[in-house]
């Protein structure tokens, strides 16, 4: 897939339909992709990469390449384009200054899996089927894929792009009963007590870092509120419970109606929180009380949390349901 992807990112660059690439490169470590914009045919030649650790969305480094002119020429996964569509419908990205060229994709590796297996050293890895080979500074290694994918990937909404100008590989589908709700519907079946100290063992370790916020694709406020200085608690560590508990409802609340479920949160999360379960706790009651809902998949459809008909659920039967 590398090899294709370099081939038309040399092509359109050479025709001129694009004047920049925006994709991966590699980061710190061999495993550790990261997101990249490159300006040269000599650039891409020796900086892209692409393979089973490109996870990262580049969505949202767009918002800031449409403002520079030109056309940029972005590779996207199918998840990718589901962000890429909801910033469209909040006019947070240009069509016209982004050439999409849509990825096929059937999950991306999570690193901490395999370091989690005993697989440590990682330098390289290759997909052979249903089996990863993962080379290392101790030797190569072998994983079954099903065993190292993100969670995000098993219970991925659709393998299908939502907006592209072309595809590479073929056309995936949208995936109903990928499961996803699993988990937070074994929350929903717990105490209150048991949910409350099942988020608080989980948002304890926050250290207040801010990747989950600036890396999704839904928080593009310019200014945010907990950037404020005036409010007491602008770029620290949270003192107490409440400032944890404060900072993750408020984010999640903030983004309810708009999140595609990328699960870029969780990904980036160095305390290794479930972030995404939040957000999914919200996409799931909006599919239950409004009908089924999936932000990103249409730019022109409105979000129910945003437009009013005679059949909006009413407070009393959100109360009731909560009574179930």
């Amino acid at each position: 897939m590398q090899t294709e992807l370099k081939k038309r990112a040399l092509e359109l660059l050479g025709d001129g339909t694009v004047d920049r690439v925006i994709g991966w490169q590699t980061g710190e470590f061999s495993y550790d992709m990261t997101p990249a914009v490159f300006t040269s045919a000599e650039d891409v030649e020796k900086n892209f990469v692409y393979n089973d650790f490109c996870g990262a969305n580049v969505s949202k480094y767009l918002i800031k390449e449409c403002v520079k002119g030109g056309r940029i020429l972005a590779f996207l996964k199918p998840c990718d384009t589901f962000s890429f569509n909801q910033l469209l419908a909040e006019h947070r990205v240009s069509r016209e200054h982004v050439y999409i060229v849509g990825v096929a994709c059937d999950g991306m590796a999570d690193v901490q899996k395999m370091k989690a297996a005993g697989i440590d050293g990682i330098v390289g890895l290759t997909a052979e089927n249903d089996t990863y080979r993962i080379e290392t500074i101790y030797g190569d290694a072998e994983m079954k894929k099903s065993d190292a994918l993100a969670e995000r990937c098993l219970t991925c909404k659709s393998r299908r792009h939502a907006v592209h100008d072309e595809l590479i590989g073929e056309e995936g589908e949208d995936r109903p009963d990928s499961g996803r709700f699993d988990m937070v519907a074994e929350l929903e079946a717990m105490t209150a007590e048991e949910r409350y100290n099942f988020w608080r063992g989980e948002l304890s370790r926050c250290i207040r870092c801010n990747a989950c916020r600036n890396v999704c694709p839904a928080c593009t406020c310019e200014n945010c509120v907990f950037d404020n200085a005036a409010s007491g608690i602008a770029q620290k560590a949270a003192a107490d419970t409440f400032e944890e508990n404060m900072f993750h409802v408020i984010r999640a609340f903030h983004v309810a109606g708009r999140c595609t479920d990328c699960g870029e949160c969780s990904r980036v999360c160095p305390a290794h929180i479930p972030l995404h379960l939040l957000n999914r706790k919200f996409i799931k009651d909006i599919n239950e009380l409004y009908g089924p809902y999936q932000a990103g998949a249409d730019a022109g459809a409105k979000s129910p949390l945003t437009s009013y008909t005679f059949d909006d659920a009413e407070p009393s039967i959100v109360r009731e349901r909560g009574r179930e």
